[in-house]
């Protein structure tokens, strides 16, 4: 196949995968915003599984639009403003993507574990009142640290993009520090990620905990019931254990994306790498609704009739 051929297979490829998180996603967010309409009110869980999937869909158009900028119009990133502008909104919703997850993360956490520190207990009480304010800051510091960073910039992924795209070897020297500026920059977007993924972390392995204290009191009582609570906590970990992963995959694959702007990377690994970032917010969207009963029983009914609408035109 010639590279064109490759280039226009991936991108087919990525269109599907953008088509699907945009499905599951918007699926989450009208689910929960149809309940909030009809009740009055919303849960906890619900505002934070639409805010979520807001700022996930938000992340799938940032990651569709740079893949197309790559490959069709890599020019795009020659110009300052609008490499910065781009830059802000792909590091914003990416940051507040991670800040959201982590929130579920917590949330899991203080809803189902079982443990009787007082710090605990009171998180756990005050949680419910409290999501809505967290969510709204995890938003500003997100946008702060988008602003900063991306001011912090100066114009050297356009002198890197600049060199790369129009192949102008005479400005190497200049490059070289280029890279070494906005590397120190972005890395310190890493460390900052860090913190939620490492809170996420921390709600896993308490939860894991958690678990094991709970099945050792269920043998000692010998119950053969079924067992909610373990249930419970099945689910959760399985959801911060499917966000953890499907995070470093996205991760990394993000740090390849951003090399795009740089002279020495090869632009179908930056396609190829896009391609898998695209994963973390498209795939978690539907671990999530089967790990949630209301969204699983809404989702099985939509199934349902798109089944008994199929079998109906074939009649």
């Amino acid at each position: 196949m010639s590279d064109e051929e490759v280039k226009r297979t991936l991108m087919i490829i990525a269109v599907g995968e953008f088509s699907v998180g945009i499905l599951g996603n918007a699926f989450i967010g009208l689910v929960n915003c149809m309940d909030w309409i009809k009740n009055k009110k919303i849960a906890s869980i619900d505002l934070i599984l639409t805010s979520l999937a807001i700022s996930r869909i938000c992340l799938l158009c940032i990651i569709l639009f740079d893949f197309f900028m790559v490959v069709l119009n890599p020019a795009f990133y020659t110009i300052n403003t609008q490499m910065r502008t781009f830059s802000f909104f792909w590091m914003l919703t990416s940051h507040v993507s991670v800040w959201f997850a982590t929130c579920l993360s917590i949330f899991y956490f203080l809803k189902i574990a079982n443990f009787f520190h007082p710090l605990f207990l009171w998180m756990k009480w005050r949680i419910d009142r409290g999501t809505p304010r967290i969510l709204l800051v995890c938003l500003a510091l997100s946008v702060f640290i988008s602003l900063l960073v991306t001011e912090n910039l100066n114009g050297d992924f356009e002198l890197c993009a600049i060199a790369k795209w129009e192949r102008n070897f005479t400005l190497r020297c200049r490059v070289n520090e280029a890279q070494r500026t906005s590397y120190q920059a972005w890395n310190n977007v890493n460390l900052l990620t860090l913190f939620p993924f490492s809170v996420s972390l921390i709600s896993l392995l308490l939860l894991i905990l958690s678990l094991w204290r709970h099945i050792r009191q269920m043998q000692l009582t010998a119950s053969g019931c079924r067992d909610p609570s373990r249930d419970a906590h099945m689910g959760a970990i399985k959801a911060i254990i499917s966000f953890l992963l499907l995070f470093i995959s996205y991760y990394f694959c993000f740090l390849m994306a951003i090399s795009s702007y740089l002279p020495s990377e090869n632009d179908l690994a930056v396609i190829i790498s896009e391609l898998i970032a695209l994963l973390y917010p498209s795939s978690h969207s539907f671990i999530l609704i089967l790990g949630n009963n209301k969204l699983r029983q809404k989702y099985l009914g939509v199934l349902c009739k798109v089944a008994d609408t199929l079998k109906g035109r074939n009649f």
